[in-house]
């Protein structure tokens, strides 16, 4: 197989890469980036299946010529509300199959809409194989399976830990911050009683975890919270969550977008210097950085998270899955290495959907898991808890 990384030298396409290319099913990998030397130079370290050129993704020609060339189409270039939709639509007429990180629920609903032009063609797309969304849609699959109905389906992550790489080929404002601006300001896609429901974004909602309490987290813009009720229907709620040390200052810079005091770029800038000095000096004082997949302190909620509610044998009951991790680990690491898996489980022949869905609407979250073991060390088994190829995570039962 055949497979080009768009934005494979960035902050998060480069950890992918990484990891892809020591799959046997690959035989090559072409990374393309805006910055050619950027992305030579990068793929000059890897393996001999890596090789790096320039590509402007906004001229539709060069881009359809080189998905031409390949049979898979990683996608980590961002902000997707502003790329995410042309390269899906050029990646299926194509003839390739797709799998991007993307992260906003806007360009999602839209590239959803394709799936029957993907299907026709035989095609599988799988959106937003990152960490969340990625990661907490495969825990959610995981929590859903536990219980007889779900009626209730949240997925949650810490904002503390999610800085840019320092590595990358991009210069300038990081799409990842220009995007979580855009998900913290105006109005963001949530599932409530049954349909889907416009609402502001930071909104406090209170969280009942089993095993851990309740606890105080705050609605984000991520496309979970519109995915799993389009691939599950019999959801009546479900929100994406995020929870951190950092909100008091961050509510603020949101007003000032919401007023027009502040530009989205500009505010964007701001998150990202702040979020960059807040590392330095930790840096500078010898602690670690980066994100706990299990949570930064016992006070503290899961670092990420899914909670199913609903019920099992007649009763009302409740499920969360955690990670069972040891290493603290990078926002790339986080976000490239389930993308690499997603491609794995593709190439392998595990996903056998046609068509364009979230991960939880492809993916066997049995598979998923069992795959990122085998790919990562930075996750660590757990002898004692979950279904045979579940050992990566934690359930926490309310009926146990």
């Amino acid at each position: 197989m055949r497979v080009l990384a768009l934005g494979g030298s960035g902050g998060m396409g480069r950890f992918a890469v990484e990891t892809s290319m020591q799959f046997e099913n690959i035989s090559e990998i072409f990374v393309a980036d805006i910055n050619a030397d950027a992305a030579i130079a990068f793929s000059n370290t890897m393996n001999e299946k890596v090789s790096g050129f320039g590509l402007d993704i906004t001229d539709s020609d060069s881009l359809r010529k080189a998905m031409e060339d390949t049979d898979i189409v990683i996608n980590t270039v961002g902000p997707f509300f502003k790329y995410g939709p042309p390269i899906l639509e050029a990646a299926i007429e194509t003839g390739c199959h797709y799998l991007d990180i993307n992260d906003d629920w806007e360009p999602t609903l839209e590239m959803l809409k394709f799936h029957k032009k993907a299907e026709s063609l035989s095609k599988t797309a799988i959106l937003g194989m990152g960490a969340s969304p990625g990661l907490t849609n495969m825990l959610g699959a995981a929590a859903i399976q536990e219980l007889d109905e779900v009626e209730t389906l949240y997925t949650g992550w810490t904002m503390d830990g999610a800085t840019p790489e320092k590595e990358s080929s991009q210069s300038g404002i990081n799409a990842a911050m220009i995007h979580a601006v855009q998900q913290m300001t105006g109005k963001v896609r949530i599932h409530d009683d049954g349909a889907p429901k416009m609402v502001r974004p930071l909104k406090q909602v209170v969280v009942d975890f089993p095993g851990y309490g309740e606890f105080k987290s705050r609605i984000f813009g991520h496309p979970e919270a519109i995915t799993f009720p389009h691939h599950f229907q019999s959801l009546k709620r479900s929100m994406n969550l995020a929870h951190g040390s950092g909100f008091g200052v961050l509510k603020w810079i949101m007003r000032l977008v919401d007023w027009k005091i502040l530009s989205v770029e500009k505010a964007a800038g701001i998150v990202q210097n702040l979020s960059s000095s807040i590392r330095e000096d930790l840096e500078a004082k010898g602690v670690e950085t980066g994100i706990n997949m299990v949570r930064n302190s016992l006070d503290d909620p899961p670092s990420l998270y899914a909670l199913a509610i609903g019920n099992k044998d007649g009763q009302k009951a409740s499920c969360g899955t955690t990670f069972r991790a040891s290493d603290l680990i990078s926002m790339g690491e986080a976000t490239g290495i389930p993308l690499a898996c997603g491609l794995k489980l593709l190439i392998d022949g595990k996903i056998t959907k046609f068509g364009v869905f979230a991960p939880e609407g492809a993916i066997d979250p049995n598979d998923f898991f069992k795959a990122l073991h085998e790919i990562s060390d930075l996750f660590e088994e757990n002898e004692e808890i979950g279904p045979e190829d579940l050992k990566l995570i934690n359930f926490f039962r309310s009926w146990l």
